[in-house]
């Protein structure tokens, strides 16, 4: 209870000088040995007097990785923010209800379809063709939960954590079949895609997923009054004013817009949506206008945090970074479970 009255800008200071001393941290852990004030000095000064490979290193692969796990962190963060506020409830996750799975087909099949483009235009590949199919099967994928879990009386959660098992069984076999179908160069792909990996990080991607985080957090926070009084439910929310169906239609697509383009710069990455909103809450409470941005920052420092244990966890080799969020989200899961048993039927 006593986090609860702290400040919001505190909060927020606290958890940028957080995430500052964890950007500075990042660019010093890797598999080359680079010392801590070797990687400080590269970064700040680019120094002429450190080796070339130093100043490489730093503002090539590791600086660039770090941005993208924070924009990345960020995006499915307050996409989870939003999924279990029009949900209503606390279990719905891009990645648990499917649709990360959706996004993942969808980037599949560009990676295999455009298998001969990707070769010849690569910039085409990652700004532009992964990232839209991801987003059509991150969409397709929200609209079809979003119906099947949807009546007259409401949001069934058990409905839509079912139809979230059958949507992810049916693309991992597609996924599958993809495999099947690839040569040696997709098959290396697709293993980004499927277990999530940062490692692939260029400016590029960072750009897309820039623009993607500031059009997201804008018009989210444009939307977080709505949001705040459909947690009261859909007939309050009407009652109030509130075009509730046009709403739900705008954010989830917006949300398959975030998951698709997470998905296409580096792959499934899950429970980051599901962990995040929920420490928010116990900061911030419930009010949208305060959890989104504190949602954001908190989702970037976690991934970060992840990618980095990532990184030295089995050195010189690399653990996936989905598998450490997976390590992290799954006993969470099973603990909101075991809280929302009783109230899920």
């Amino acid at each position: 209870m006593l986090l609860r009255r702290v400040s919001l800008p505190v909060i927020m200071t606290g958890f940028g000088c957080a995430l500052l001393v964890t950007t500075l941290s990042s660019v010093t852990v890797g598999p080359m040995d680079i010392g801590f004030w070797q990687s400080i000095q590269s970064l700040i000064l680019r120094s002429d007097q450190l080796a070339p490979h130093i100043n490489l290193v730093i503002h090539e692969i590791r600086f660039p990785r770090t941005i993208l796990c924070m924009l990345v962190g960020a995006i499915l963060a307050i996409c989870g923010t939003v999924m279990q506020g029009l949900f209503r409830n606390p279990l719905a996750e891009p990645g648990i209800i499917g649709v990360s799975a959706g996004a993942s087909l969808g980037a599949a099949l560009a990676i295999v379809l455009f298998a001969e483009i990707s070769t010849q235009y690569p910039e085409f590949m990652n700004f532009a063709a992964v990232p839209v199919f991801a987003f059509l099967g991150g969409a397709l994928t929200t609209i079809l939960v979003y119906k099947l879990g949807t009546s007259k009386i409401g949001t069934s959660v058990t409905i839509m954590l079912l139809a979230g098992v059958a949507i992810s069984a049916l693309s991992g076999a597609g996924i599958g079949f993809m495999n099947f179908l690839a040569d040696d160069q997709m098959l290396r792909d697709l293993s980004l895609w499927s277990m999530g990996s940062l490692a692939g990080a260029n400016w590029t991607s960072i750009l897309l997923c820039a623009i993607t985080l500031v059009l997201l957090l804008a018009i989210f926070m444009r939307k977080a009054m709505s949001l705040n009084a459909l947690l009261l439910g859909e007939a309050e929310a009407n009652h109030l004013g509130i075009p509730v169906q046009r709403l739900k239609r705008q954010l989830i697509l917006l949300t398959a817009v975030g998951v698709g383009v997470t998905v296409s710069v580096s792959g499934m990455i899950g429970f980051i949506g599901l962990v995040i909103p929920h420490l928010g809450r116990m900061l911030s409470g419930p009010d949208h206008r305060t959890l989104l941005p504190i949602s954001a920052l908190m989702g970037a420092l976690l991934l970060t945090f992840a990618d980095m244990f990532s990184r030295v966890a089995v050195a010189p080799a690399e653990l996936p970074v989905g598998i450490v969020t997976a390590l992290i989200g799954a006993p969470f899961f099973i603990y909101l479970l075991f809280k929302q048993k009783g109230k899920i039927l």
